[in-house]
């Protein structure tokens, strides 16, 4: 498996901790729930749903990310391919759980009709995202990124279903019935900025940036924006509001 996807597995998801325990009790996941966990990357909201005994699957479209999930969760049933085709069969779920990954699919309706499709009629269907975006201060280093390319990312951004109502307003489209909502503290804090970037080089949005400019130009641009965030100590801290829906089919 590649360092920098094992980098993202130990030092940046593990932050998302707060969201993914608020998502699983709001699942209400327990001993013998089966969860589908879209977007599983290293498999660490599924390490605490295995702690709660669940039964685990899960789906990346990294297959470095799915390998570790593997590792961690020997029992769990990963596979690599797209959320918007999950190879599961239908109502195979208690819970789907979707943490900071909807956002990315290319079609976020017929995504949503998946998570409807392999949830059981009395389940639970938990997104979790962004909050918005002047709520979380890790804004600045995306912006950093967009501003570090000649050619802006295509899309509007991580904050598009962050607008209040956003997210809840497209899960209703699908027929889906929207049954709660609450935001969590997600702080990302790092003893420095060789650790920041250690933690986040492996993501999409820094892999594709690293194919416009070089990794040290990119690096070079993005500590400058984030000077005001790092302390005497080197330390650097953003604190970040996620929030997440609960639908059911």
């Amino acid at each position: 498996m590649g360092k920098a996807a094992q980098d993202w597995a130990d030092f940046q998801e593990p932050m998302h901790e707060p969201l993914w325990t608020a998502m699983l009790n709001a699942g209400k996941v327990g001993k013998g729930t089966r969860v589908c966990d879209v977007g599983c990357g290293g498999g660490g909201a599924s390490m605490l749903a295995a702690d709660r005994r669940a039964v685990i699957s899960g789906i990346d479209a990294a297959e470095t990310l799915v390998e570790i999930a593997r590792e961690r969760i020997p029992r769990g049933n990963f596979r690599v391919g797209d959320m918007q085709h999950l190879p599961f069969a239908d109502a195979s779920f208690d819970t789907v759980i979707a943490a900071n990954s909807l956002q990315y699919s290319e079609d976020r309706l017929d995504t949503l009709r998946e998570f409807k499709r392999v949830c059981v009629q009395d389940g639970k269907i938990v997104i979790g995202l962004w909050g918005p975006a002047e709520k979380v201060s890790f804004r600045v280093f995306f912006k950093a990124v967009k501003e570090a390319l000649p050619v802006p990312p295509p899309g509007k951004g991580p904050f598009e279903l962050s607008a209040p109502g956003a997210l809840a307003n497209l899960i209703e489209d699908t027929g889906m019935k929207v049954v709660g909502s609450d935001e969590v503290e997600c702080p990302f804090a790092y003893s420095n900025f060789k650790e920041l970037w250690q933690a986040n080089k492996s993501a999409g949005p820094l892999q594709a940036a690293i194919k416009q400019v070089s990794s040290s130009v990119l690096s070079r641009k993005i500590r400058s924006a984030l000077s005001a965030f790092e302390k005497a100590d080197g330390s650097i801290l953003f604190e970040n509001t996620f929030q997440y829906v609960v639908a059911v089919p």
